[in-house]
């Protein structure tokens, strides 16, 4: 009743000043924080949960953040990990919050579980949606389908900036279509195609490009030395010398892998900010390395 009696308050206010405050929105991580701003502008409040430096498969919102949703109107979710597990408290804390899950309607992919010595690694029956992969926004054109999610919802809860939140979708979605097309360009000369990984959060942007990631982890589990000497191995006969890693993972065996192979440890990050320019790194990076 409180909340509603102060939503009643901030609309009189409006009415009576013409002025708004922005729509404090919560999204899970960094990159959807990104889309949420660049549409909203300046109608906008945006807050990721998942802190940067942070790995979204084991972290914890501080009390702070959860505080804090109860001013919010939108939690903008993906799916990550620590989701699953927090999901009824983060919407517990503010029953006037409304949901948005950018996945909806997606062609959500299963996460790679195996070695190329397992026949059966891609026979998975239906996996619920809480074990398939939360990397959507590492693709450009699903990312451009999360941005229509967003602008429908944040019209719905602000239909005065309507015509904003339309035009910045428009000319950002223009914007990722351009990147797409450099990133096509850059990596379809290539005749290797597949590369290694430390976690397996490239899978969109693989399937989006005609590549094939080889995970060295899989959902948050250390490889072990069976594993190791399995990789090395597929690495050697795959010709593999470099092994992508993500800032918030430990390092220590894709260092392991690239040593027996004489290769390379390099960084790209998933959950970079600067979503444009990082994805467009990403793709140099690829180009330079599977050429």
């Amino acid at each position: 009743m409180m909340r509603k009696l102060l939503l009643l308050l901030s609309l009189l206010l409006v009415s009576t000043n013409g002025f708004s405050e922005p729509l404090r929105v919560f999204a899970s991580v960094l990159p959807i924080k990104t889309f949420v701003e660049k549409i909203g502008g300046e109608h906008v409040d945006v807050r990721a949960m998942v802190r940067p430096g942070f790995n979204p498969h084991i972290y914890d919102p501080t009390p702070q953040q959860i505080s804090a949703l109860a001013s919010a109107a939108l939690y903008v979710r993906a799916g990550l990990p620590f989701e699953h597990a927090w999901i009824k408290r983060i919407v517990s804390a503010n029953d006037e919050m409304q949901l948005l899950d950018v996945r909806d309607g997606m062609p959500l992919r299963a996460l790679e579980v195996h070695t190329h010595e397992d026949h059966h690694a891609h026979e998975v029956e239906k996996p619920h949606a809480d074990e398939m992969d939360p990397h959507v926004w590492t693709s450009p054109l699903l990312a451009g389908k999360m941005l229509g999610r967003i602008r429908d919802k944040l019209i719905e809860l602000d239909p005065a900036h309507a015509a904003d939140y339309a035009r910045n979708h428009d000319v950002f979605l223009a914007e990722l279509e351009v990147l797409d097309n450099e990133i096509h360009a850059l990596l379809e000369p290539l005749s290797n195609r597949k590369f290694m990984v430390f976690h397996p959060a490239w899978g969109y942007f693989a399937d989006r490009y005609h590549l094939n990631q080889v995970p060295i982890e899989y959902q948050g589990k250390e490889a072990g030395a069976r594993r190791i000497a399995e990789l090395i191995e597929h690495a050697k006969h795959e010709q593999i010398r470099v092994i992508f890693v993500q800032p918030q993972f430990d390092r220590r065996s894709a260092r392991q892998v690239a040593e027996a192979i004489n290769g390379r440890v390099i960084a790209v990050d998933p959950l970079a900010a600067n979503y444009v320019d990082n994805l467009r790194r990403v793709g140099q990076e690829f180009a330079q390395v599977l050429k």
